[in-house]
């Protein structure tokens, strides 16, 4: 068997094979109305074909604990009912194909309240359906956001609930696993990155003070999460700053706490927090960032970013460079790309009897 399709177990639940599918933001809910924030039939279609495909586990797109937490008016969220039954029929749908339903839990922070990205992502206001966003200091990501309200400590304690509650919600709609959003820019990797944080209270200033959001919201999902299912982390490695940043020095100490706090796999990305920043992009360019974490830690790791040949997937596996492999625009592009992955590799992947014709 290639490694690509060997199982992985975390906890009390085994993973059919380490091709997985990350968080990618539809930005199709309903911005307003009872079905706000709720899946509707392009979110079911579009988790269904890649669970038809063959893709071991899916993690739905970042869904808002709050209204506020969404990226757009048009993201995501689980902190209704209405939302948490709709989620019911994606996730039962995913486990009926043998693949395990997960859910990004995700508050946007100071880069919510922003239009779709193919109408040109900018900020929008109330006549948009916007609002003002939160933050961990008075600090806009760039020239062209507004400056987020920062955050209080009774705000901070409220979010933190907020992450409780939807996780609660996550598993009552039938989710395997939970990942905690801390990439990307958003709250808790404004949080974490002194770029961003420049709270001067026990939430800023010290790497412990900076970390504290991201722990307390993990010891409090991790306390409503039950034992025997999984906890993942998103983070972003490093803010490829020279100075004043997040860094993959940062990310390797972080990991190793994590661990001690319940969390079984880091999903590691870059970037995202601070704008106008070279990255080097190029197949696989942020592997080596989860390679460091696998190497100096006892965390599992998923890497991600530009990752689409079935070789280099592979390769990654065999070369114990990490655990599992999120294809992103791959999968986009082809949602049955497990599926050509098994066959090329000799492997076995499930395959619908209404599609045994394709075998």
């Amino acid at each position: 068997m290639s490694a690509l399709f060997e199982p992985y177990t975390l906890r009390d639940l085994t993973i059919p094979n380490r091709v997985w599918m990350p968080p990618m933001c539809q930005y199709s809910a309903a911005p307003d109305g009872p079905g706000m924030g709720a899946p509707n039939d392009w979110h079911f279609a579009h988790y269904a074909a890649r669970a038809t495909g063959g893709t071991g586990l899916i993690v739905v797109e970042a869904t808002a604990v709050s209204a506020e937490g969404r990226i757009s008016p048009y993201d995501l969220g689980i902190w209704n009912d209405t939302q948490t039954e709709a989620f019911r029929r994606i996730t039962r749908f995913l486990k009926g194909q043998g693949t395990v339903p997960a859910v990004q839990l995700a508050h946007a922070g100071r880069k919510a309240s922003t239009d779709r990205p193919w109408k040109g992502g900018a900020p929008v206001g109330p006549e948009a359906h916007g609002w003002q966003p939160l933050g961990p200091s008075p600090l806009a990501f760039d020239a062209n956001h507004p400056v987020p309200t920062e955050l209080t400590v009774e705000g901070i304690q409220e979010i933190v609930g907020q992450f409780t509650d939807a996780a609660r919600r996550a598993l009552d709609a039938g989710f395997e696993i939970v990942e905690v959003h801390g990439a990307h820019g958003y709250l808790i990797g404004e949080f974490l990155s002194p770029h961003s944080n420049r709270r001067t209270d026990a939430y800023g200033g010290s790497y412990e003070n900076r970390t504290r959001l991201a722990l307390e919201v993990v010891d409090a999902v991790r306390a409503v999460w039950p034992d025997d299912k999984p906890l993942f982390f998103r983070i972003s490695a490093t803010d490829w700053l020279e100075q004043n940043g997040w860094t993959a020095d940062d990310t390797v100490r972080f990991a190793a706490e994590l661990t001690t706090h319940g969390v079984d796999l880091l999903d590691v990305s870059s970037g995202g927090n601070a704008s106008g920043v070279r990255i080097p992009v190029d197949p696989g360019y942020q592997v080596p960032f989860a390679t460091r974490v696998k190497n100096e830690t006892s965390m599992p790791v998923a890497a991600v970013g530009l990752i689409t040949d079935v070789e280099q997937a592979e390769k990654i596996l065999a070369n114990g460079e990490a655990d599992a492999v999120l294809l992103g625009r791959e999968l986009l592009r082809n949602p049955s790309w497990a599926r050509h992955a098994a066959r090329e590799l000799g492997s076995e992947v499930h395959v619908p009897d209404q599609y045994h014709r394709s075998v």
